[in-house]
């Protein structure tokens, strides 16, 4: 590559940096005199780089926006960064991209490698292992994702088409509070005007989203984080279980994750000056449950259902026998 090329690149990453540049900073990285930098400038207008002059004091050359991105310059950690973030995303099964798009940027960004980074950074990805399965395909459509993340920016109305989880489907106006990623999934709470109320939606059920025209005014309390954990905590399952647990609430949520879990203090304690929690879970099956509660390693109370009580005994009594070593019972 010539030297006028290569400085001319040379500037286009250090405009991608970001923030205004003076011709004196970019004259002495590129190592030219500043008429030479402003050539370069023009250089790379004439190839439709939105390159823009800030006058003033401070003033000399930035990156505007554009209506397509110019080329990318990255360093080997950039580089790096780049295609670990993309394998991740799909391997979580959060990136927001249709169909092949994550595995399309991956290769594209692999072309334009020089080839001693591309063998090494292969070198990476051929070699890494993960522990956890992949997950299952919950990303949402661009077209879903772009207008709800928008809605969420400027407090604006929302229209979307849903599908719920048993299969219903219809058009919903939403005051959509925040986006929030879990557990391999995208959800967007707000407010529900067709049943006022806050729900939460997952963005792969979305079908169709479009901003509307008016603002809003988010409320004030938890965030959409914590209300998307308790909206998951209190999902309407077969079973409502009640526990009464030992400890402080910080103390029992450490050990009990908010998508399963509602933590509140119960009152008074029990005499002996210790915190007790109440503590609400819904299932759809009880079976996981004494295990959970044991791993807790706390005193509990059963408050309900009576079926959990039995179960909890049954698992006590496996335990006594595993520790006395006598068989299993039948």
């Amino acid at each position: 590559m010539s030297r006028p090329v290569s400085r001319v690149l040379t500037l286009l990453e250090l405009l991608q940096s970001g923030g205004v540049r003076t011709v004196a900073e970019l004259a002495g990285r590129l190592g030219v005199g500043e008429r030479t930098v402003r050539r370069y400038v023009d250089h790379l207008v004439d190839l439709d780089v939105p390159v823009e002059s800030v006058r003033g004091r401070y003033g000399g050359y930035r990156l505007a926006p554009g209506h397509r991105m110019p080329p990318l310059m990255l360093t080997d950690d950039e580089a790096l960064a780049v295609l670990l973030g993309l394998v991740a995303g799909r391997r979580t099964g959060i990136t927001a991209a249709a169909g092949t798009a994550g595995e399309t940027a991956a290769a594209k960004v692999r072309r334009v490698l020089p080839e001693r980074l591309r063998h090494r950074l292969d070198a990476v990805l051929d070699s890494l292992t993960f522990t956890t399965a992949p997950a299952g395909s919950a990303a949402p459509e661009s077209a879903v994702l772009l207008p709800v993340a928008d809605a969420v920016r400027h407090h604006r109305p929302l229209a979307i088409r849903y599908t719920g989880g048993s299969g219903g489907s219809g058009e919903r106006t939403v005051y959509p509070y925040g986006l929030v990623a879990h557990a391999g999934r995208w959800y967007v709470t707000g407010r529900d005007l067709s049943v006022g109320a806050d729900r939460t939606f997952r963005l792969d059920r979305i079908h169709g989203a479009r901003v509307l025209l008016g603002t809003f005014e988010p409320p004030p309390g938890p965030g959409p984080a914590e209300r998307v954990l308790t909206a998951l905590a209190t999902a309407p399952y077969r079973h409502e279980v009640t526990v009464r647990v030992r400890g402080t609430a910080e103390e029992i949520r450490a050990r009990l994750p908010r998508s399963v879990a509602v933590v509140a203090a119960a009152d008074g304690d029990d005499g002996e000056g210790e915190d007790w929690c109440r503590v609400e879970i819904r299932a759809e099956r009880l079976d996981w449950l004494p295990g959970l509660l044991a791993s807790l390693d706390r005193p509990f109370v059963v408050e309900r259902p009576d079926e959990l009580r039995g179960l909890v005994a049954d698992l006590a009594n496996r335990l006594m026998d595993a520790a006395r070593g006598t068989p299993p019972r039948d």
